[in-house]
């Protein structure tokens, strides 16, 4: 085990966020706010602590797939774990359970909060919140890379352990240059979503805020009523349709701009399994709102396209309380909490690509039932799956469902109500946000004891990471020689 090098990768993270907080306090002195003396001090302990880490180690020698899973595990916890001293000093939290909570549900793209009165807080804070959105969508460990390519073999390995899907796809041959590419395109939406924003009307502190929380599939917002805040219903549809493309493959935009043509997405399976879910369940939910009494053609579609989407691409955003809705609409809305955004997208839960591999395993299986001698390969469009990407997205499903199950009686255990239990490790494992009930869209996860807090904190983590990422490194073997 390489420990140097770890040790050094890891202080190479930790100066990464201790320079983006200087990003928070450049607002609070634009504002004339008092917390900027807080953002100096934790930028000035972060950074210093990884430069130490940095100097006192070598980041050279082999770098293997152990290694990889240490860095981007322990990459995480660090930047939550330092993430959260902005929140202490600025007396945001007297709890570091409720700051921790509120960092990793920001970097994770989760966006469950802890906070009361949101728009109390100065902003500086309030930056910051939406900025681990922002960097955490695309990946802190992507980041790094697209900075350092010196990495060698060891950039590839940190890239397939943190990058969403059952397969980490490379775009350019160098793992490098794929990380430059997806935060160009990650950096462009940013611009365009953030520009046309402030040109609808919304102040550019608040658009710049949301437009993170947008392409991150995060859901911090700068008001407690959430985007149901602004009237304008152009707003509304700009943050869905940046949310759906969100949720969809990032090299997906970059393979129909090489190839100048949009046929590039519905050739891709996921993508059309992704929208025909999108588009079924906004029509489910309307036809659901419409017989319950929810006026307007026009507002009944921007209602069920709003929440559609952000559920489903894992944002959390809200324009209504959906917790109000009929059952039905509340039980599409529950379920688009397990399906997730695509492979490779800033989306969270079990994704697209997997769900689309698991039917396409049960069709087979059901074909062999019929035709037992017949030699049949699961094919996803005209490429075929290997067994052991099966077998790995079946283990996957497998332990996704019985953490939920095991997180469910745990928070009952600790006074939760079952919908509200559920629903909260549903929306933390799936990096989510709202549940319904107690932590519904117009709630927040306060009252939830410090234990409870830190254990969704690990469920955030595990969503993030996509569960063997983490859950290697409790192996007695993997620390072995």
């Amino acid at each position: 085990m390489n420990y140097q090098k770890i040790i050094s990768s890891l202080g190479i993270m930790l100066m990464i966020i201790g320079v983006s907080m200087v990003l928070p306090l450049m607002w609070s002195l634009y504002y004339g706010d008092s917390d900027w003396l807080a953002f100096l001090g934790s930028s000035i302990v972060t950074f210093l602590a990884g430069f130490v880490a940095h100097k006192a180690t070598k980041l050279e020698g082999t770098f293997h797939n152990r290694e990889a899973f240490i860095v981007v595990t322990f990459s995480w916890l660090l930047a939550s774990a330092f993430g959260a001293i902005p929140y202490i000093l600025t007396g945001t939290f007297t709890s570091y359970a409720d700051a921790f909570f509120e960092t990793m549900s920001g970097f994770t793209t989760t966006g469950a909060s802890v906070l009361t009165d949101i728009e109390s807080l100065p902003h500086g804070v309030l930056f910051w919140r939406s900025l681990t959105h922002w960097l955490g969508g695309m990946g802190i460990v992507v980041l790094f890379i697209a900075i350092l390519s010196s990495l060698g073999t060891g950039g590839m390995q940190m890239f397939r352990a943190e990058s969403p899907g059952p397969v980490a796809e490379k775009i350019k041959p160098r793992i490098s240059e794929t990380a430059k590419i997806l935060w160009y395109t990650y950096l462009l939406f940013t611009i365009v979503e953030t520009l046309l924003l402030w040109l609808l009307g919304m102040p550019l502190f608040d658009a710049l805020c949301h437009t993170f929380g947008t392409l991150a599939t995060g859901g911090f917002s700068t008001k407690n009523a959430s985007i149901g805040y602004y009237t304008n219903p152009m707003i509304h549809w700009v943050i869905t349709i940046f949310m759906f493309m969100s949720g969809a493959n990032f090299a997906l935009y970059y393979q129909a701009l090489r190839g100048r043509s949009l046929w590039t997405f519905w050739r891709n399976p996921e993508f059309k399994l992704y929208s025909l879910i999108v588009l079924a369940s906004i029509a489910f939910v309307s036809f659901d709102l419409f017989l319950a009494g929810i006026k307007g053609i026009g507002n009944i579609l921007n209602l069920a396209s709003f929440q559609v989407v952000s559920i489903i691409t894992t944002t959390g955003y809200a324009t209504a309380d959906f917790d109000r809705w009929p059952f039905f609409s509340q039980a599409i809305l529950v379920a688009l909490m397990f399906v997730g955004g695509c492979a490779g997208s800033t989306g969270g839960s079990i994704k697209v690509g997997r769900i689309l591999v698991l039917l396409k395993q049960c069709l087979l299986e059901l074909q062999k039932v019929v035709h037992p001698r017949a030699i049949m390969n699961l094919k996803i469009g005209a490429k075929n799956v290997p067994h052991d990407i099966v077998i790995n997205i079946l283990q996957f499903f497998f332990i996704y469902i019985l953490i939920t199950i095991f997180g469910t009686v745990f928070m009952a255990l600790l006074g939760l109500d079952l919908t509200s239990a559920f629903t909260a490790v549903a929306a933390t494992l799936g990096n989510v946000g709202p549940g319904l009930a107690k932590v519904g869209p117009v709630q927040n996860y306060s009252f939830i004891p410090a234990t409870g807090k830190y254990m969704l904190s690990i469920f955030m983590l595990l969503g993030r990471l996509e569960l063997y990422t983490v859950l290697v490194l409790i192996l007695p073997s993997f620390w072995k020689k």
